[in-house]
């Protein structure tokens, strides 16, 4: 796939969610992002603003393999809600025995599917949430030690409410970890909202007939070419500034890992690639260290202002780089 092919998806993919989520650019532009990227996406928003419709509204913009785009199924879509009382096998699935073949036979759970949608996540058991760190970790679901492949193309959005603590469980960070990035959904402006009041009925019976504009193979595509996009040295350096940084502030407790490093690498590339460009500038730092950093850090006690610490810290190190007047060819 060439890179002008590729931007061409993108933009057409971005369009087309824009057309049922309104006056929420930015945040469509990091989910696609990090489906580019290979990573999961973790959602802290309010009730009511969008978040099945968005996840919905994206998977059935990807179609499966075919040439015509007008002819195909789209990718497999699921969501779960998450309750005190779900089960793992309520999510991976179970062994049901078959009588007539006397044998047992693995009926797999929503988690197979291409954009599983973890709605309210932390208001499950540890137990349940633990199902889900082998699934967005390693791509693959174990039961009965058997192993069980998941597509490729298998990305979770998770859902948590900023607002109604009771009731929930937080999530560790082991389990955070395995998000690429946190984000704010939140409200919208008021002309965005009273043009939706008045197209309620059109967007709300849209997202099942929204038209396909690329395929799960394009998408496919698109992540090995994020994986070539390239990176200067001070690109690195950044990075590492970045994350060392973090674990040497006297107000974090756990700083962030070489994985986020990794994460944060890998992000850049996609956000590059979204943004029509082969090699990744400070920018793109700029804009996703927070939302990839922020859910990975736990600070000490009694430490306040924590999204200022980390704001600082992505501030000092992004300007350091020279990189402003430069352009980057392979």
């Amino acid at each position: 796939m060439t890179f002008e092919k590729a931007n061409q998806i993108i933009q057409n993919l971005i369009t087309n969610v824009e057309k049922i989520i309104r006056g929420k650019h930015d945040v469509i532009t990091k989910i696609i992002t990090g489906i580019i990227a290979g990573g999961h996406i973790l959602l802290e928003d309010y009730p009511g603003c969008g978040k099945t419709t968005l996840a919905k509204t994206i998977s059935y913009s990807i179609g499966t393999e075919n040439e015509n785009y007008h002819d195909l199924d789209h990718i497999k879509f699921k969501r779960i809600q998450f309750t005190p009382d779900l089960l793992p096998s309520d999510i991976i699935g179970v062994n049901i025995y078959d009588q007539k073949k006397a044998e047992f036979r693995f009926s797999p759970g929503p988690i197979f599917s291409n954009i599983v949608l973890a709605d309210e996540i932390n208001r499950t058991s540890p137990k349940v949430q633990s199902a889900l760190l082998e699934c967005m970790a390693e791509g693959q679901v174990t039961v009965d030690n058997i192993t069980y492949h998941l597509d490729p193309f298998f990305f979770v959005i998770g859902t948590q409410n900023p607002l109604e603590l009771s009731g929930t469980y937080p999530l560790p960070l082991v389990q955070l970890d395995r998000f690429l990035m946190k984000l704010d959904l939140g409200h919208i402006d008021i002309s965005t909202e009273i043009q939706i009041l008045k197209d309620y009925d059109k967007i709300i019976s849209q997202p099942d007939k929204v038209k396909k504009v690329c395929t799960r193979r394009e998408i496919l595509e698109l992540r090995k070419l994020a994986f070539d996009v390239f990176c200067e040295e001070e690109i690195f350096e950044c990075i590492v500034d970045i994350v060392q940084k973090t674990r040497n502030h006297p107000a974090i407790h756990f700083g962030a890992s070489t994985r986020s490093a990794i994460m944060l690498l890998h992000a850049a590339k996609a956000h590059a690639l979204v943004h029509q460009r082969e090699y990744v500038i400070e920018d793109d730092i700029k804009s996703l260290a927070y939302h990839v950093l922020s859910h990975r850090l736990l600070f000490k006690d009694n430490t306040q202002n924590h999204n200022d610490i980390l704001l600082t810290i992505i501030h000092e190190s992004v300007e350091r780089l020279t990189l402003s007047n430069k352009k980057f060819i392979r």
